[in-house]
Protein backbone atom coordinates (compact mmCIF):
# COMPACT_ATOMS: atom_id res chain seq x y z
CA UNK A 1 0.00 0.00 0.00
CA UNK A 2 1.58 3.28 -1.14
CA UNK A 3 0.96 6.82 -0.07
CA UNK A 4 -1.09 9.49 -1.78
CA UNK A 5 -0.38 13.20 -2.08
CA UNK A 6 -3.22 15.33 -0.76
CA UNK A 7 -3.55 19.07 -1.27
CA UNK A 8 -4.77 20.90 1.81
CA UNK A 9 -6.65 24.05 0.88
CA UNK A 10 -7.86 26.34 3.63
CA UNK A 11 -10.62 28.63 2.39
CA UNK A 12 -9.56 31.49 4.63
CA UNK A 13 -6.91 34.16 4.38
CA UNK A 14 -7.26 35.13 8.05
CA UNK A 15 -3.98 34.68 9.93
CA UNK A 16 -5.72 33.25 13.01
CA UNK A 17 -8.21 31.12 11.05
CA UNK A 18 -9.98 28.43 13.06
CA UNK A 19 -10.23 26.50 9.82
CA UNK A 20 -6.45 26.52 9.44
CA UNK A 21 -6.26 25.21 13.01
CA UNK A 22 -8.77 22.49 12.12
CA UNK A 23 -6.80 21.62 8.97
CA UNK A 24 -3.61 21.27 11.02
CA UNK A 25 -5.41 18.90 13.40
CA UNK A 26 -6.79 16.87 10.48
CA UNK A 27 -3.33 16.52 8.96
CA UNK A 28 -2.12 15.23 12.32
CA UNK A 29 -4.94 12.65 12.27
CA UNK A 30 -4.35 11.79 8.61
CA UNK A 31 -2.69 8.43 8.97
CA UNK A 32 0.23 6.94 7.16
CA UNK A 33 -1.15 6.60 3.63
CA UNK A 34 -1.75 10.32 3.05
CA UNK A 35 1.01 12.86 2.49
CA UNK A 36 -0.25 16.40 2.91
CA UNK A 37 0.83 19.44 0.93
CA UNK A 38 -0.35 22.89 1.95
CA UNK A 39 -1.51 24.80 -1.11
CA UNK A 40 -1.50 28.57 -0.85
CA UNK A 41 -4.45 30.42 -2.40
CA UNK A 42 -4.38 33.86 -0.76
CA UNK A 43 -1.82 35.25 -3.22
CA UNK A 44 -3.79 34.48 -6.37
CA UNK A 45 -4.96 37.54 -8.33
CA UNK A 46 -8.68 37.80 -8.99
CA UNK A 47 -9.60 35.58 -11.91
CA UNK A 48 -9.80 37.53 -15.15
CA UNK A 49 -9.91 36.14 -18.68
CA UNK A 50 -7.53 38.94 -19.71
CA UNK A 51 -4.77 37.23 -17.71
CA UNK A 52 -5.19 33.84 -19.42
CA UNK A 53 -2.73 34.61 -22.22
CA UNK A 54 0.06 35.25 -19.76
CA UNK A 55 -0.83 33.69 -16.43
CA UNK A 56 0.74 35.25 -13.35
CA UNK A 57 3.40 33.03 -11.71
CA UNK A 58 1.23 32.54 -8.58
CA UNK A 59 -1.49 30.99 -10.75
CA UNK A 60 0.96 28.70 -12.54
CA UNK A 61 2.39 27.61 -9.18
CA UNK A 62 -1.10 26.88 -7.86
CA UNK A 63 -2.27 24.90 -10.88
CA UNK A 64 1.01 22.97 -11.11
CA UNK A 65 0.74 22.02 -7.44
CA UNK A 66 -2.87 20.92 -7.90
CA UNK A 67 -2.04 18.84 -10.97
CA UNK A 68 0.69 17.04 -9.00
CA UNK A 69 -1.51 15.82 -6.13
CA UNK A 70 -3.78 12.79 -6.02
CA UNK A 71 -6.59 14.32 -3.95
CA UNK A 72 -7.73 17.46 -2.15
CA UNK A 73 -8.93 18.25 1.36
CA UNK A 74 -10.81 21.56 1.61
CA UNK A 75 -11.29 23.08 5.05
CA UNK A 76 -13.31 26.26 4.81
CA UNK A 77 -15.31 28.83 6.72
CA UNK A 78 -18.71 29.97 5.53
CA UNK A 79 -19.11 33.56 4.34
CA UNK A 80 -22.69 34.76 3.95
CA UNK A 81 -23.94 31.16 3.55
CA UNK A 82 -21.47 30.49 0.72
CA UNK A 83 -17.80 30.24 -0.24
CA UNK A 84 -15.22 32.76 0.85
CA UNK A 85 -14.04 34.83 -2.12
CA UNK A 86 -10.45 33.55 -1.80
CA UNK A 87 -11.63 29.94 -2.21
CA UNK A 88 -13.99 30.66 -5.11
CA UNK A 89 -11.17 32.52 -6.85
CA UNK A 90 -8.85 29.51 -6.51
CA UNK A 91 -11.55 27.19 -7.83
CA UNK A 92 -12.06 29.46 -10.84
CA UNK A 93 -8.33 29.61 -11.65
CA UNK A 94 -8.06 25.83 -11.32
CA UNK A 95 -10.98 25.22 -13.66
CA UNK A 96 -9.59 27.21 -16.59
CA UNK A 97 -8.94 26.58 -19.37
CA UNK A 98 -11.46 23.73 -19.39
CA UNK A 99 -9.12 21.11 -20.89
CA UNK A 100 -6.65 21.76 -18.03
CA UNK A 101 -9.24 21.72 -15.20
CA UNK A 102 -7.26 20.62 -12.10
CA UNK A 103 -10.39 19.50 -10.24
CA UNK A 104 -11.54 16.88 -12.78
CA UNK A 105 -11.26 13.36 -11.38
CA UNK A 106 -9.71 14.43 -8.06
CA UNK A 107 -11.05 12.72 -4.94
CA UNK A 108 -12.09 15.53 -2.60
CA UNK A 109 -13.23 15.85 1.00
CA UNK A 110 -14.83 18.93 2.47
CA UNK A 111 -15.13 20.13 6.04
CA UNK A 112 -15.10 23.34 7.97
CA UNK A 113 -15.51 24.98 11.34
CA UNK A 114 -17.57 27.84 12.65
CA UNK A 115 -18.30 29.20 16.11
CA UNK A 116 -21.99 28.77 15.25
CA UNK A 117 -24.17 25.76 15.94
CA UNK A 118 -24.59 24.62 12.32
CA UNK A 119 -20.89 24.73 11.54
CA UNK A 120 -20.33 25.25 7.85
CA UNK A 121 -23.27 23.25 6.50
CA UNK A 122 -24.35 25.63 3.74
CA UNK A 123 -20.91 26.36 2.32
CA UNK A 124 -20.18 22.65 2.20
CA UNK A 125 -23.38 22.00 0.27
CA UNK A 126 -22.54 24.77 -2.17
CA UNK A 127 -18.93 23.60 -2.53
CA UNK A 128 -20.06 20.01 -3.22
CA UNK A 129 -22.18 21.34 -6.07
CA UNK A 130 -19.37 23.43 -7.57
CA UNK A 131 -16.66 20.76 -7.30
CA UNK A 132 -19.07 18.13 -8.62
CA UNK A 133 -19.86 20.22 -11.68
CA UNK A 134 -16.12 20.59 -12.28
CA UNK A 135 -15.66 16.81 -12.20
CA UNK A 136 -14.17 16.27 -8.74
CA UNK A 137 -15.20 13.07 -6.96
CA UNK A 138 -16.54 14.50 -3.71
CA UNK A 139 -16.69 12.17 -0.72
CA UNK A 140 -20.10 11.79 0.86
CA UNK A 141 -20.92 12.41 4.49
CA UNK A 142 -21.10 15.59 6.49
CA UNK A 143 -18.44 17.00 8.78
CA UNK A 144 -19.57 20.28 10.35
CA UNK A 145 -17.54 21.41 13.35
CA UNK A 146 -18.86 23.87 15.90
CA UNK A 147 -15.55 25.33 17.01
CA UNK A 148 -14.92 26.19 20.65
CA UNK A 149 -11.74 28.02 21.74
CA UNK A 150 -10.27 25.00 23.54
CA UNK A 151 -11.19 22.36 20.93
CA UNK A 152 -7.68 22.14 19.48
CA UNK A 153 -4.53 22.46 21.61
CA UNK A 154 -1.40 24.36 20.65
CA UNK A 155 0.17 21.11 19.40
CA UNK A 156 -2.78 20.58 16.98
CA UNK A 157 -4.33 17.75 18.98
CA UNK A 158 -8.10 17.63 19.34
CA UNK A 159 -8.91 17.94 23.04
CA UNK A 160 -12.51 16.67 22.95
CA UNK A 161 -12.45 12.86 22.80
CA UNK A 162 -15.69 12.38 20.83
CA UNK A 163 -14.69 15.06 18.31
CA UNK A 164 -11.22 13.49 17.94
CA UNK A 165 -12.74 10.06 17.26
CA UNK A 166 -15.20 11.62 14.80
CA UNK A 167 -12.40 13.41 12.92
CA UNK A 168 -10.16 10.31 12.95
CA UNK A 169 -13.02 8.37 11.39
CA UNK A 170 -13.50 11.09 8.77
CA UNK A 171 -9.81 11.02 7.86
CA UNK A 172 -9.82 7.22 7.73
CA UNK A 173 -12.79 7.30 5.38
CA UNK A 174 -11.03 9.90 3.26
CA UNK A 175 -7.89 7.73 3.04
CA UNK A 176 -10.02 4.78 1.89
CA UNK A 177 -11.85 7.00 -0.61
CA UNK A 178 -8.58 8.30 -2.05
CA UNK A 179 -7.09 4.80 -2.26
CA UNK A 180 -10.12 3.61 -4.25
CA UNK A 181 -10.30 6.56 -6.64
CA UNK A 182 -6.83 8.03 -7.10
CA UNK A 183 -5.18 7.25 -10.38
CA UNK A 184 -2.62 4.42 -10.04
Amino acid sequence: MGSYRVAVIVGSNHSASINRKLAQALVRLGGETLEFEWIRIDDLPLYCLDLEGSRPPEVTRFTDQMKAVDAVLVVTPEHNRSLPAVLKNAIDWGSKPAPDNVWRGKPAAITGASPGAIGTALVQQHLRQILGILGAQVMGGEVYISFKPDLIAEDDTVTNESTRVFLETFMGQFATFVRKLAAP
